[in-house]
């Protein structure tokens, strides 16, 4: 490909970089006061040191808790390639304590080149596992237990994660436990044994802030200048995206994009998408690329199925929209119809329909969920008898009728009333 198609070569290296964790949290992880740094510090000490700690990575999802992590395993890997020995558990699949000590024993097998016995007891895998950890200490290695969704450990008698921190009081032991959750009240969730034996180290993760977020654009976006790429066209293009990101129009899409998830795996699937539009052609990103990536993105599931909608329940919804403005105590379809005559005889309606017809469309609603049973009692009863309550406000439904093509002009007037 090479100089031959600049824009297509740019558009890869743009995708790939997006795609790389590492890539984008490095910008981030200079700073003495990162998390990376932090939780380096944390974990080459226990390497150097040989002694034993526990931390918990906290925060909401998507916000580079397990990617920081593994940038630091990585690091350390390479530092001390035969010093470290990892363990990985998640607590979606391990968190009945048989398993989890069953696939703990499986791995250091594996990373120990020795014979894995599927049928050995939970007591035979506690025994293997607490003389691994004496092995391994007296040969200075240490192992990294991560423990992935780390609040579902703590269902139960938490027997897992007793028998690991109480093995980890050993002088002979040298291990590390990290755990990763997105609840932050995780370590108050462990009960009074295992609390003590916890080094209460704690590592916040939050989203990026808009000094943050200014860096990792230019960091993800900007084309760098010593490559295989021509510098005439790195410099028209770095130039033209400066403009773009210092534009008040960007601005107000990335401001809308953070209105609904601010997290960082939110940002970079809206920066990929962004990307996979760029025009080839012209070889530049547009702010017209980034207002395609934000309505993709932010779909709203609500307003297309309203577009697959007949008049009629059409109709139904802007009825149920007005009893509810109303503050009508109960709403069934009886009381639907009687709203749907008023509004026909009120405003002299072209459109009226039978009340099987309404029926037909009402459980249609139904089936569609834009409307919803208020309980499941009562299943001997007719849905025409049955409680219902609107799943879409009032805004959707504005937004709704104005994009809908073939929507009548007194629906506007209706709803508007």
């Amino acid at each position: 490909m090479g100089v031959e198609n600049p824009a297509e070569e740019a558009q890869i290296l743009l995708r790939t970089r997006l795609c790389n964790p590492n890539y984008i949290f490095t910008i981030l992880s200079d700073s003495p006061d990162s998390n990376y740094s932090k939780l380096k510090y944390i974990m080459s000490s226990s390497v150097t040191e040989a002694c034993n700690n526990s931390a918990l990575l906290l925060g909401p999802r998507g916000c580079g808790k397990v990617a920081i992590l593994e940038m630091v395993i990585k690091d350390l890997l390479q530092e001390y390639p035969d010093m470290i020995c990892v363990i990985k558990l998640n607590g979606l699949l391990h968190s009945e304590d048989n398993c989890a000590l069953k696939e703990i024993a499986r791995q250091l097998c594996i990373e120990n080149q020795l014979v894995f016995s599927k049928m050995a007891s939970f007591d035979d895998n506690s025994q293997f596992v607490i003389s691994m950890l004496r092995e391994c200490g007296l040969a200075h290695k240490t192992i990294i237990f991560v423990l992935d969704e780390f609040d579902l450990f703590t269902q139960g008698k938490q027997r897992l994660l007793y028998s690991l921190l109480d093995a980890m009081q050993s002088v002979t032991s040298q291990a590390i436990v990290v755990g990763v959750s997105c609840r932050l009240d995780a370590d108050q969730l462990l009960e009074k044994r295992v609390r003590s034996r916890f080094s209460h180290r704690k590592l916040l993760f939050l989203p990026p802030s808009q000094e943050d977020l200014q860096r990792i654009l230019q960091h993800c976006l900007l084309l760098p200048t010593e490559s295989s790429l021509p510098p005439q066209y790195v410099a028209a293009y770095n130039k033209k995206l400066l403009n773009i990101l210092s534009d008040d129009k960007f601005k107000d899409i990335v401001e809308s994009l953070c209105d609904s998830d601010s997290t960082f795996n939110h940002l970079l699937r809206f920066l990929f998408v962004a990307v996979c539009e760029m025009d080839t052609k012209s070889g530049f990103l547009s702010l017209d690329n980034f207002k395609t990536a934000l309505s993709s993105i932010q779909r709203q599931p609500k307003l297309e199925a309203l577009q697959d909608c007949s008049i009629l329940e059409l109709y139904i919804l802007v009825c149920l929209r007005r009893l509810e403005v109303k503050e009508q105590e109960t709403t069934n379809f009886n009381s639907v119809m009687k709203e749907y005559k008023s509004v026909h005889d009120s405003f002299q309606t072209a459109d009226y329909y039978e009340r099987n017809v309404c029926l037909r469309a009402f459980e249609h609603l139904l089936q569609r969920e834009l409307i919803s049973l208020v309980d499941n009692r009562g299943h001997s009863q007719s849905v025409e008898f049955r409680p219902v309550r609107l799943l879409i406000s009032s805004h959707e439904l504005h937004q709704g009728l104005k994009s809908y093509r073939s929507c009548p002009a007194i629906l506007h007037k209706v709803l508007a009333v």
